[in-house]
């Protein structure tokens, strides 16, 4: 059994006990999303960032691949570093079993601490009911993998849904196959492409660059995966896509808010203080 099956077979069993009902009404009475394509797809340069790409900061302690990674993080903490930093959003990883996870993380950063960067929850989503679940728990966008959802009249009416909760799709591909049926999905306005082979675990940045010229202009393209320096978001940038989805890199640093500049093009305190005493 690959990973991705093993994952979906136990996600299963998690759905089967949730109660369906009672968070289809919590999901209705819960507040209107925040937009968050808009934070990926501002205007290049705009205000004094200079940002080329969005950077999507990912609060992350473990992964299926890699094993343990940050076990003792301290996830309130470093979402505030990605805040001050330069991050646009932050990613929230929800699944427990695999990623060490878990929902009340988003929703203490959404309810508790008052967030202000929009949050996605980055989980394996195949059922109606983990949606309302995270619209109820504050999310702002929730991870579609096409690979995890085969059936296409499954996928696009998830990705339906969501619009109709308000919540933004991002809809996440591995190959030119994925690519193409997600372009099928109506509405669909943000794609993620995962550099990480599912079956091998190999990262390669090329699968951004293979990908991303089958996507047509309004759509907002994510690089995900492999994305460790600056010199990868150069190339990224190259590749022409509006954001990165950074975890690994981040939550492994010794020095996570330079980390954080670095990706998110944001200038450091003491550049900005210099930068402005020129003027």
């Amino acid at each position: 059994m690959s990973i991705l099956a093993e994952i979906i077979a136990h996600k299963q069993m998690e759905i089967a006990a949730l109660d369906a009902r009672a968070l289809r009404r919590a999901a209705e009475a819960s507040s209107i999303p925040r937009d968050f394509l808009s934070v990926l797809t501002r205007e290049k340069g705009e205000g004094d960032r200079g940002r080329q790409v969005s950077l999507i900061a990912e609060l992350k302690r473990a992964s299926p691949s890699k094993g343990i990674l940050a076990p003792h993080l301290d996830l309130f903490q470093v979402a505030e570093i990605y805040a001050q930093n330069g991050a646009s959003a932050i990613s929230v990883l929800t699944d427990e079993k695999f990623f060490q996870g878990k929902l009340e993380t988003l929703r203490e950063l959404r309810f508790t601490r008052k967030s202000e960067l929009p949050l996605l929850r980055k989980d394996f989503m195949i059922a109606e009911v983990q949606l309302y679940e995270s619209k109820a728990a504050g999310a702002d966008a929730v991870l579609l993998i096409a690979a995890a959802l085969p059936d296409d009249r499954h996928f696009a009416d998830l990705h339906a849904l969501a619009l109709e909760l308000g919540l933004t799709p991002l809809v996440e591909v591995h190959n030119a196959a994925e690519a193409e049926r997600a372009l099928k999905l109506k509405d669909v306005r943000l794609i993620g492409i995962n550099n990480r082979h599912l079956a091998t675990f190999e990262v390669s940045l090329e699968t951004t660059e293979r990908i991303r010229p089958m996507i047509p202009a309004g759509i907002a393209v994510v690089a995900e995966s492999g994305i460790f320096t600056a010199n990868d978001v150069e190339r990224l940038i190259k590749a022409d896509v509006d954001a990165i989805l950074v975890g690994e890199a981040l939550v492994t640093s010794e020095d996570i808010p330079a980390k954080v500049r670095e990706l998110s093009g944001f200038p450091s305190l003491r550049a900005r203080r210099a930068k402005q005493s020129l003027v």
